[in-house]
Protein backbone atom coordinates (compact mmCIF):
# COMPACT_ATOMS: atom_id res chain seq x y z
CA UNK A 1 0.00 0.00 0.00
CA UNK A 2 1.21 3.50 -0.92
CA UNK A 3 2.12 5.93 1.90
CA UNK A 4 -0.06 9.35 1.71
CA UNK A 5 2.15 12.56 1.21
CA UNK A 6 2.38 14.92 3.99
CA UNK A 7 -0.75 16.94 2.55
CA UNK A 8 -2.98 14.06 2.76
CA UNK A 9 -1.72 12.42 5.83
CA UNK A 10 -3.98 13.65 9.25
CA UNK A 11 -1.45 15.61 11.82
CA UNK A 12 -0.23 14.39 14.22
CA UNK A 13 -0.82 16.99 18.20
CA UNK A 14 2.75 17.98 19.43
CA UNK A 15 4.26 15.22 21.52
CA UNK A 16 4.80 16.77 25.03
CA UNK A 17 8.34 17.64 25.87
CA UNK A 18 10.10 15.43 27.49
CA UNK A 19 10.50 13.86 30.94
CA UNK A 20 10.87 15.41 34.02
CA UNK A 21 13.54 15.10 36.28
CA UNK A 22 11.92 14.08 39.31
CA UNK A 23 13.87 13.22 42.49
CA UNK A 24 10.88 11.77 44.39
CA UNK A 25 10.70 7.79 44.73
CA UNK A 26 7.58 5.61 46.03
CA UNK A 27 6.96 5.40 49.52
CA UNK A 28 9.01 8.81 49.92
CA UNK A 29 6.96 11.28 52.94
CA UNK A 30 6.56 14.81 51.48
CA UNK A 31 5.22 17.63 52.76
CA UNK A 32 2.87 19.93 50.82
CA UNK A 33 4.25 23.35 50.74
CA UNK A 34 1.45 25.53 48.54
CA UNK A 35 -2.39 25.15 47.78
CA UNK A 36 -5.43 23.89 49.98
CA UNK A 37 -3.75 21.12 51.51
CA UNK A 38 -1.05 23.07 52.05
CA UNK A 39 1.39 21.89 55.36
CA UNK A 40 0.12 18.30 55.05
CA UNK A 41 2.05 15.43 55.15
CA UNK A 42 1.99 12.27 53.34
CA UNK A 43 3.48 9.08 51.61
CA UNK A 44 4.07 9.25 47.89
CA UNK A 45 1.83 6.67 46.20
CA UNK A 46 2.76 6.95 42.30
CA UNK A 47 5.40 9.12 40.20
CA UNK A 48 4.57 10.04 36.85
CA UNK A 49 7.51 11.94 35.23
CA UNK A 50 5.98 12.17 31.83
CA UNK A 51 3.21 15.01 33.46
CA UNK A 52 5.41 15.79 36.07
CA UNK A 53 3.02 15.05 38.83
CA UNK A 54 3.07 12.69 42.16
CA UNK A 55 0.01 11.00 43.58
CA UNK A 56 -0.06 11.53 47.78
CA UNK A 57 -1.87 9.62 50.39
CA UNK A 58 -4.62 11.90 52.01
CA UNK A 59 -4.01 15.31 49.80
CA UNK A 60 -6.30 16.59 47.23
CA UNK A 61 -8.99 14.58 48.07
CA UNK A 62 -11.72 14.50 45.21
CA UNK A 63 -15.13 13.01 45.47
CA UNK A 64 -16.15 10.49 42.31
CA UNK A 65 -19.00 9.83 41.88
CA UNK A 66 -19.79 5.83 40.51
CA UNK A 67 -22.49 4.12 39.30
CA UNK A 68 -23.45 0.75 41.00
CA UNK A 69 -22.45 -2.70 38.32
CA UNK A 70 -23.80 -5.66 39.89
CA UNK A 71 -22.06 -7.70 37.05
CA UNK A 72 -18.40 -6.31 38.14
CA UNK A 73 -19.09 -6.22 41.94
CA UNK A 74 -18.96 -2.56 42.50
CA UNK A 75 -20.97 -0.70 44.40
CA UNK A 76 -22.07 2.73 43.42
CA UNK A 77 -22.11 6.09 45.69
CA UNK A 78 -19.66 8.83 46.18
CA UNK A 79 -16.15 7.68 46.89
CA UNK A 80 -13.24 9.83 48.14
CA UNK A 81 -9.94 9.36 46.13
CA UNK A 82 -6.59 11.42 46.29
CA UNK A 83 -5.56 13.16 42.55
CA UNK A 84 -2.36 14.12 41.75
CA UNK A 85 -0.18 17.33 41.94
CA UNK A 86 2.59 18.91 40.66
CA UNK A 87 6.20 17.50 41.90
CA UNK A 88 6.94 21.56 42.51
CA UNK A 89 4.13 21.90 45.22
CA UNK A 90 5.62 19.33 47.55
CA UNK A 91 9.11 18.90 49.36
CA UNK A 92 10.47 15.51 50.38
CA UNK A 93 10.75 15.28 54.60
CA UNK A 94 14.32 14.43 55.72
CA UNK A 95 13.61 12.41 58.79
CA UNK A 96 16.46 14.45 60.67
CA UNK A 97 15.78 18.01 59.68
CA UNK A 98 12.31 18.33 57.94
CA UNK A 99 11.50 19.54 54.48
CA UNK A 100 14.22 20.28 52.71
CA UNK A 101 15.65 20.05 48.95
CA UNK A 102 17.15 16.77 47.68
CA UNK A 103 20.90 17.12 46.82
CA UNK A 104 22.93 13.85 45.06
CA UNK A 105 26.34 12.47 45.86
CA UNK A 106 28.29 9.87 44.58
CA UNK A 107 29.11 6.91 47.13
CA UNK A 108 31.90 4.86 45.97
CA UNK A 109 32.29 3.16 49.06
CA UNK A 110 32.05 -0.68 49.00
CA UNK A 111 33.54 -0.75 45.62
CA UNK A 112 31.38 0.14 43.64
CA UNK A 113 29.74 3.51 43.11
CA UNK A 114 26.22 4.34 43.82
CA UNK A 115 24.21 7.33 43.49
CA UNK A 116 22.63 8.72 46.65
CA UNK A 117 20.15 11.83 47.56
CA UNK A 118 21.00 13.89 50.37
CA UNK A 119 19.74 16.47 52.23
CA UNK A 120 20.47 19.79 51.15
CA UNK A 121 19.89 20.93 54.92
CA UNK A 122 21.99 18.52 57.15
CA UNK A 123 23.66 15.85 54.68
CA UNK A 124 21.95 13.09 55.62
CA UNK A 125 21.38 10.59 53.03
CA UNK A 126 18.53 10.11 51.82
CA UNK A 127 18.05 6.14 50.41
CA UNK A 128 18.13 3.23 52.21
CA UNK A 129 20.89 0.63 51.84
CA UNK A 130 19.60 -2.03 50.97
Amino acid sequence: MARLSSRYRPRRRAAPAGHQRILLKKNDTVEVITGKDKGKRGRVLDVDCRTGRVLVEGVQMIKRHTRANPSRQIKGGIAERERPLAASNVMLVCPECGPARIGRRVDTSGGKAHRLRVCRKCGAPLDKKG
